[in-house]
């Protein structure tokens, strides 16, 4: 199992630097940005995740074989830039979605492995699902998509929380790891095709009322009066999400 899972985070290292590299280009970056961006994506998780759990040195420096992965990663995307290019704007939430998928399971699973309870293993997946692509965002300066109101981060809760139960089960070692993943895939793939998303709750205030009591121009208003004046009102609102899209 434990190949699987280190060929599992290399997949997840190439597939989140791809979608570094996309903003990156899209972003009128140089090649050098494009690396940054694709590092930041492919490791900036997993190394929060490390730093959080105490493990000393992360993981790529012991193994600066995920380094190459995003080096190579990168001047293949150079060579076949044009082609880049050209990808459909669905292209980088398919891959972030399973980058989101993929990392949210390693790190699950490293938690897990060393020895920590079921709810540090859903917080640690999240993290390492979550943390590179906001650093990769706030680079870009795009708004990172686990704050926007897709169902993002909820499909990462729920796919740790699924692997954290399976890994507690005596059950098939593929299926521990496939499953999760499966979940994650589901919901995220869905929210992108459906355009489903969370409700926000927006800070309406509503314009002050008209004083019913005609006054002059030149007269100014007693203080009972001003007391007597409506206020502008404020009320918190849940936004549907389809108003929300307007």
């Amino acid at each position: 199992m434990a190949g699987w899972i280190y060929w599992l985070d290399l997949a997840g290292v190439i597939v989140f630097a791809l979608s570094g590299v996309i903003i990156a280009c899209r972003s009128r970056m140089d090649p050098f940005g494009m690396l940054v961006l694709a590092a930041m994506t492919g490791i900036g998780g997993g190394t929060l995740r490390d730093l959080l759990l105490g493990i000393r040195p992360v993981f790529w420096v012991t193994d600066p074989t995920y380094l190459w992965v995003i080096i190579i990663t990168v001047v293949s995307s150079i060579i076949g830039f044009h082609y880049i290019h050209r990808l459909s704007r669905i292209v980088l939430p398919v891959l972030d979605a399973f980058g989101l998928a993929i990392f949210t399971i390693i790190g699950a699973h490293k938690a897990l492995a060393l020895g920590h309870g079921g709810t540090v293993a859903v917080l640690m997946g999240l993290l390492t699902g979550v943390a590179g692509g906001m650093l990769r965002d706030v680079l870009a300066r795009r708004v990172p998509m686990v704050l926007r109101q897709e169902i993002y981060a909820t499909a990462s809760i729920a796919g740790a929380t699924a692997y954290v139960t399976l890994y507690t089960h005596p059950i098939h070692p593929y299926v521990t790891i496939a499953l999760p993943i499966l979940v994650i895939l589901a919901l995220r793939l869905s929210a992108i095709y459906w355009r489903l998303s969370l409700p926000v709750f927006a800070w309406i205030t509503s314009p002050a009322e008209p004083s019913s009591r005609s006054t002059t121009h030149n007269a100014a208003p007693s203080p009972s009066e001003i007391e007597k004046t409506p206020r502008s009102r404020a009320r918190v609102r849940m936004l549907s999400p389809k108003r929300r899209r307007r």
